[in-house]
């Protein structure tokens, strides 16, 4: 019996033994609900508008369906992963969520030790609760890339930011570029819960030297208006993007992408990366699943820069279906998030071991063997 067998069926008698421990989606989302605060949980759990996109995110992964080949050898499932001229254990990456002591008093921190135990790169928010320097003190050997935010209020703040991220050792940055101003968001509006006026997220500015500076002066009131001021930014363009290259010589990846004009786009301006993601349904209502937004894309980008999928993602299969969908890299989101409520640090090690082996299992049951032979797998609607 090979290794990675017998590690399925250790897997397997541990998760026998841990009966309390949630093993599906629902489940981790439920205990969180009952740990977190009504604000909190409302925060991370909704959508935009009539939550429309939120839910065509993860309906659309139930209309993709693989067609498995057989007799292949798939005794060993190597999922390694190479970007950027590092090699990653797998094709899997933590969202960006920003606030995350919202979900545990630790946030960021136990999401950061959790990530380097299972290696897996872990997105930093520029709305972290913890700075980008403590969150790299937190767990010094990992692979973190850091999200960054384009200041509305200066741009030298972003160019900050991003030189204190790669001063960290942070490996990449990840420009969004689907908030230039927050979305409708109405679950908020009738909890009356803002965690930004309430400071969950002003670690990265708070520490920020040319930040701060910008200020009338430094007490709370002034921090949370000029943080206001730096998250509004609606004249970003790709100008922007190409000043940015020449900042930094972190690779860039832009993480909002859902028209394949706008992957175009991103090549001819230097972007090393593309995230395809609608933020997952929280900002504009109504818009198109990233699922179904990324065989386009992927046909536009033509293999010149790695395209990664955000938004939707709940489980190893879903990950399974996007690789085959010629996605290169995918991005988990509130599945983790709410581990970390439920269960803290822990709760991120066990959604993470159970996710990676549940991806490693539907890759080696459709046939394949090998990450850089997913998109091989035939998929069709239903």
């Amino acid at each position: 019996m090979n290794m990675k067998v017998e590690n399925r069926d250790r897997l397997m008698e541990r998760i026998s033994a841990e009966p309390d421990v949630p093993l599906t989606y629902e489940e981790w989302k439920q205990e969180a609900s009952q740990k977190m605060s009504i604000g909190g949980f409302g925060y991370v759990s909704t959508g935009a508008g009539g939550e429309e996109t939120a839910s065509r995110n993860a309906q659309a992964f139930k209309k993709w369906a693989m067609i498995p080949r057989m007799l292949n050898d798939v005794s060993q499932v190597d999922m390694k992963l190479s970007l950027f001229g590092r090699t990653y254990d797998n094709p899997f990456f933590l969202s960006p969520i920003g606030m995350q002591r919202l979900a545990n008093e630790e946030g960021e921190l136990a999401t950061a030790r959790a990530a380097a135990n299972m290696n897996v790169p872990l997105i930093v928010s520029t709305v972290s609760s913890y700075s980008i320097e403590d969150i790299a003190f937190a767990a010094p050997n990992s692979s973190k890339w850091f999200q960054l935010y384009w200041s509305g209020r200066s741009k030298d703040i972003s160019f900050s930011m991003v030189e204190r991220a790669e001063q960290a050792g942070y490996e990449a940055v990840v420009l969004t570029v689907d908030t230039v101003m927050l979305g409708w968001r109405e679950g908020d509006l009738r909890n009356k819960f803002s965690p930004l006026s309430q400071g969950f997220g002003m670690a990265n500015f708070e520490q920020d030297p040319v930040f701060m500076k910008s200020l009338p002066d430094n007490d709370f009131d002034s921090i949370i208006e000029g943080i206001v001021d730096c998250l509004h930014h609606p004249a970003l363009d790709w100008k922007n993007v190409r000043e940015l290259k020449e900042r930094t010589n972190l690779p860039i990846l832009i993480k909002g992408i859902l028209h394949p004009e706008d992957a175009r786009e991103a090549v001819e301006n230097g972007a090393d990366g593309i995230i395809v993601s609608n933020h997952g349904g929280r900002q504009l209502d109504g818009v198109i699943a990233s699922i179904d937004a990324l065989p386009a894309i992927v046909e536009a980008v033509q293999g010149q820069i790695p395209v990664l999928l955000d938004s939707g993602i709940r489980r190893g299969i879903d990950a399974v279906k996007a690789l085959a969908l010629g996605a290169d890299g995918v991005l988990i989101g509130r599945p983790f998030y709410y581990a970390l409520a439920a269960r803290g640090q822990e709760g991120v090690e066990k959604f993470l071991e159970r996710f990676i082996q549940e991806a490693e299992v539907s890759l080696a049951l459709s046939g394949v063997s090998k990450l850089s032979e997913a998109a091989q797998i035939k998929m069709v609607r239903q």
